[in-house]
């Protein structure tokens, strides 16, 4: 590692804590290196992550050499970092306190607490925001016991419990504390009618017992009762955690431009809501028992996607914000180096515009399954369904942009089809089981010929596999859907000829790729790491076809590539480095599905 590289952690260096509006990453060093206010899309204040030098960032640590551990307080978003030096043991105690008042929520309050276990350490703070991206310039100034740092669009408070110092744009303290002593640092956002506040030791305490008593009280509407309790209830722990309060909506992920492939060009920004993501969403928190938080969801996808404006790409974008909104323009941040300089740095999406058919399919399969196991369609939200399928009807059969958003122009993608066929498939068992007004007929005749369509040019002889796109013999690891999707019987003989090649062609030790870009060209440079949501996805397809002990085995392995925590990003890297944004959910939601349905398998 050169001198550059060692200014970052590994991304999988980090744990998350949050307040079900905002996030921050902690990494195993103590030091806070990125986190936005005041929500998860917001500007940064410290984003050292993507720029060690002009990000900023909070550092919190024992002030000699030390090692360090990670580790959750136990069914709980408290992270606590532990630093092991010659002289002593100290700890720090990182939260965000959910607050139950609006008011109150909009501080996004981060708490601190540092102490010493055994014996003595010195310890060190430095708090150095760099507003909006560091593009904003801010002031600090001293009020009693509060430090003040105020830039044109955000003010944040730093109350501690120790003395600290002024240093241009940063706050700074050095202290020491022996055995059983501890130190607290808060930092809040002030201003829009917040008044500071300070945060004593006795208050600190308070707010650490209500934040573990959220998160266990929470937790403990877990159905899940199966051999990986501890993986399953972390994954829905995060998962919580990238949830937006006041819509329902999940973030796929809080971060941005975390690279997919170190110095490449696979930089994106993930700090939006997929409806991809929506059908595994409301399957993984409806098969754990989370019914409010898949309601929520839904909630958000009624209120806030649009079903009816047909635009260029349909009557549908593939994300939208986390508010609703569906302008997400892309730009890059110069000025910043990127992850171990992987430039460009990216905020917004252009991708927003792309059109990607199988968002169509896993918005209705997620409808579908909260008719089923939530709350009947409401009649209003069913006419619009039937607006969606017949504009699939209509359109499944052009080409486009696909479920990966390559950027190498539009193509006939099987995954694509098969998705359009589960639109169509779902809102017909929908209308048969409710009764409800509907053109079978018409939806029957789309869906049919969508099936004939992939079995006859989504198959290739002389590969014996279904293929990423029509009448070409290239691999796609998103065809692992096809029976989880229920367009094949998993033990259909194709199917079993597709997963043997996929598990030749595109699987590394449990690790699966997505597919080639040298066979088949995305419109990037490089190539990438192991996508996890796809390993998940194998160890299901594989626990279906019979193959249990072979699920079983890829599961345990992928279970290994997990960081400290048990989190992961979206991609494993050649020698198991977490690479992409950090922690994605939909990769949390395919473990969720993985462990519930190889627990059924092995009964």
């Amino acid at each position: 590692m050169t001198a550059g590289e060692s200014r970052y952690l590994p991304i999988g260096d980090h744990g998350l804590i949050g307040d079900l509006r905002t996030v921050a990453l902690v990494g195993t060093n103590g030091t806070v290196d990125w986190y936005c206010c005041p929500r998860f899309d917001a500007p940064s204040v410290f984003a050292a992550i993507l720029d060690a030098d002009r990000g900023g960032s909070f550092e919190l640590a024992a002030d000699a050499p030390a090692r360090t551990k990670q580790f959750y307080f136990p069914d709980t978003n408290v992270l606590i970092t532990r630093f092991f030096a010659d002289d002593g043991v100290g700890e720090i105690q990182d939260f965000m306190p959910v607050a139950d008042d609006s008011r109150e929520a909009d501080r996004h309050r981060m708490i601190r607490r540092v102490s010493c276990v055994r014996g003595s350490l010195p310890f060190r703070a430095r708090v150095a925001p760099r507003f909006d991206y560091a593009r904003q310039p801010h002031t600090v100034r001293t009020e009693g016991d509060r430090v003040l740092f105020e830039s044109a669009s955000l003010s944040l408070s730093l109350t501690a419990s120790v003395p600290m110092e002024t240093d241009g744009q940063d706050a700074w303290a050095k202290f020491e504390l022996a055995e059983g002593e501890q130190a607290v640092f808060a930092l809040d956002r002030v201003g829009h009618g917040l008044a500071a506040r300070g945060c004593p030791i006795a208050e600190a305490e308070e707010e650490f017992t209500a934040t573990v008593r959220y998160w266990r009280r929470w937790l403990s509407s877990s159905r899940y009762r199966g051999r990986w309790r501890e993986v399953v209830h972390r994954s829905a722990l995060t998962l919580k955690l990238l949830t937006y309060a006041p819509t329902g909506g999940i973030v796929a992920a809080p971060t941005t431009s975390l690279p997919e492939r170190l110095g490449g060009e696979r930089n994106w920004d993930y700090r939006y809501v997929w409806i991809r993501d929506a059908a595994f969403c409301v399957y993984a928190l409806l098969r754990l028992g989370f019914t409010e938080e898949a309601e929520s969801f839904i909630g958000f996808l009624s209120s806030h996607v649009p079903l009816s404006d047909d635009g260029d790409t349909g009557p549908l974008q593939i994300m939208y914000g986390i508010d609703g909104r569906s302008d997400l323009p892309e730009e890059e941040l110069d000025h910043l180096e990127g992850y171990r300089g992987s430039a460009p740095v990216r905020i917004g999406n252009a991708a927003a515009g792309q059109l990607q058919l199988d968002i169509y399919g896993a918005l209705i399969d997620s409808i579908y399954l909260y008719n089923k196991w939530g709350d009947p369609i409401a009649s209003d939200r069913w006419d619009e369904l039937c607006t969606l399928v017949d504009w699939v009807c209509l359109h499944w059969d052009q080409p486009d942009e696909g479920i990966w958003e390559t950027r190498g122009g539009r193509k006939n993608f099987v995954y694509s089809r098969l998705m359009c066929w589960v639109a169509i498939e779902r809102a017909m068992r929908v209308a048969i089981q409710r009764g409800l007004p509907a053109d079978i007929a018409r939806w029957r005749e789309a869906r049919d010929a969508i099936y004939r369509e992939i079995m006859r040019r989504g198959w290739s002889p002389r590969l014996r596999a279904f293929v990423q796109h029509f009448d070409e013999d290239v691999l796609d690891a998103s065809l692992l859907m096809m029976p989880l999707a229920k367009f094949v019987s998993p033990t259909d003989p194709k199917w079993l000829s597709t997963l043997d090649a996929l598990g030749d062609g595109l699987v590394s030790d449990s690790l699966v790729y997505r597919y080639d870009p040298e066979v088949s060209p995305d419109g990037l440079s490089g190539p990438e790491g192991t996508f996890s949501i796809c390993s998940f996805w194998y160890v299901e397809a594989l626990a279906r076809a019979g193959r249990v002990d072979e699920a079983r085995l890829a599961f345990e392995k992928m279970l290994t590539y997990a960081n400290h925590l048990g989190l992961y990003a979206e991609e494993i890297g050649h020698t198991g480095e977490q690479l992409g944004n950090f922690p994605q959910a939909i990769t949390h939601l395919a473990l969720i599905s993985a462990a519930f349905n190889l627990d059924h398998a092995l009964g």
